[in-house]
């Protein structure tokens, strides 16, 4: 790459780790992926083994592959995801395509909804957590050559500092699709808690009858598949929902 290309890479690096919010830190980072023809991310945090556990920092997908995305449960069976059970390194969807095991799950109409959008590549970075669990940031790209070597590494570095910096940012200003189905009230639960309150406090904080305010952290629990408070706490913090 360029000198040129080298300065601007390191100030959107910059300018992304220093974003107030959400908002800002998508908005710097599409700018910046947008000379590699990228069109769309979206970026969050992913677990295998409880794909419903699934969350989303930030999007910029259409509004019409958003919605085909979630009502046809395309993910549940997003190919990227099936492929993260084998490769931990940046893939792009030609890549997922060759491999010939993964790619079939997309299915017909998906493929006909990508070409609908003018995407005919993109990249998935992983971002390994274990076994089972990964930060994911996934790019749309419009008709473009094959990604070469330094495209992905240099594209990989930008997507582990967008992920990283809407990560903190996420429990203080929300996410791009509400977490898990959870609600206003669920979530403030869950942050009260997590900071040891007692159902008494939540009702307090919140101006709720402790009973509604144990309903609220109950439900929350059973969105994140867990049976204890310390379990619901864990999860919480892990994917974002809750601060540290």
């Amino acid at each position: 790459m360029s000198r040129r290309t080298d300065f601007h890479i390191a100030h959107a690096v910059s300018a992304i780790s220093a974003a107030p919010d959400p908002k800002a830190c998508s908005r710097i980072f599409q700018k910046t992926v947008a000379a590699f023809k990228i069109d769309a991310f979206a970026c969050g945090e992913v677990d295998l083994a409880a794909p419903e556990r699934t969350v989303f920092y930030a999007m910029t997908w259409p509004d019409s592959y958003r919605r085909f995305y979630f009502s046809t449960g395309l993910n549940r069976r997003d190919p990227l995801l099936e492929a993260l059970k084998g490769r931990h390194e940046p893939l792009t969807w030609s890549e997922l395509q060759r491999d010939g095991k993964t790619w079939p799950i997309i299915g017909t109409k998906a493929l006909q909804v990508l070409a609908e959008h003018g995407w005919s590549d993109g990249l998935a970075v992983p971002i390994p957590r274990g076994d089972q669990r990964f930060g994911l940031v996934s790019l749309a790209a419009g008709k473009r050559r094959a990604f070469s070597a330094d495209e992905k590494s240099v594209l990989a570095m930008l997507s582990y500092c967008l992920h990283e910096r809407l990560r903190n940012l996420a429990p203080k200003h929300g996410f791009a699709i509400p977490p898990l189905g959870l609600t206003r009230r669920e979530i403030d639960a869950l942050r009260l808690i997590a900071r040891g309150a007692t159902d008494r406090d939540v009702a307090r904080k919140l101006g709720i009858s402790p009973s509604t305010a144990h309903e609220h952290f109950e439900k929350a629990k059973r969105k994140l598949k867990v049976s204890t408070r310390a379990e619901a706490i864990a999860v919480a913090v892990s994917l974002a929902i809750v601060a540290h």
